[in-house]
């Protein structure tokens, strides 16, 4: 076994240990492996072992490289053990003057955090003919370098966000802080919970509210504990 499925294995090992400790479904929880300076070869990998849902920061990372796993893909053929497709998660922030550049290769935005980025990617959605989902990112940390939407703002955002017709809001996103202190990092992951709750409890948002993005390489077990249905880990498998 390479090391890259070592580590593969070990993230799953502890989703599915941390669910059976809590009570928890891990088959709800699905993890996107952040690909970031990642070698083709690697990535290639990774796809290898069974992971079909893919993250990156940066979106001439993200066109970059979903091009060449989709050579890739195409150049392997229907007899291949590799997937037919994979699920690309654009994570990093996005500005507005990028957004056509990746609607159609992204399976779910997670950082929109503005009625503006949200009305142009509605916007640019329609001339496409495409409807995305997408997440509302929340600084429940208070963060000021961190983007996102303040916690007080984030109810009424996603009640704007709600009337956009080509948009799904398919829930929240947020970051805890880089720290070692756990007490810190759980009140960030609370707060969304308590928020997504409240969220779908208002009746603003439709049934495709049901994603709750938090958790690390660093914290993405506590992210479990306090309810996140999509984890992003990238160092975890890569570093070391």
């Amino acid at each position: 076994m390479t090391r890259i499925a070592e580590k593969i294995n070990k993230v799953k090992d502890v989703i599915n240990s941390t669910c059976a400790r809590i009570g928890r479904d891990a088959s709800r929880i699905k993890f996107v492996v952040v690909t970031k300076s990642v070698e083709i070869d690697t990535i290639k990998e990774v796809i290898g072992l069974g992971i079909t849902e893919l993250g990156e920061n940066r979106v001439q990372q993200l066109k970059k490289v979903s091009a060449q796993v989709d050579e890739i893909l195409k150049r392997e053929g229907d007899n291949s053990p590799l997937p037919k497709k994979v699920n690309w998660h654009m994570i990093g922030h996005l500005q507005r003057n990028k957004v056509r550049g990746i609607l159609g290769l992204t399976s779910m935005i997670h950082s929109v955090d503005t009625l503006r980025l949200a009305e142009e990617i509605n916007s640019s959605a329609e001339k496409m003919d495409l409807c995305p989902h997408i997440l509302l990112q929340v600084n429940t940390s208070e963060e000021p370098q961190k983007y996102g939407v303040p916690v007080g703002a984030s109810m009424h955002l996603a009640e704007q966000i709600e009337t956009l017709s080509n948009l799904k809001l398919a829930g929240l996103m947020t970051m805890a802080p880089l720290t070692h202190n756990k007490d810190v990092i759980r009140a960030c992951f609370v707060r969304a919970r308590e928020l997504f709750i409240e969220i779908q409890g208002e009746k603003i948002v439709g049934p495709n509210f049901t994603e709750l993005s938090m958790g690390m390489s660093s914290d993405y077990q506590i992210a479990i504990e306090e309810g996140a249905t999509i984890l992003r880990i990238g160092s975890a498998i890569f570093s070391g």
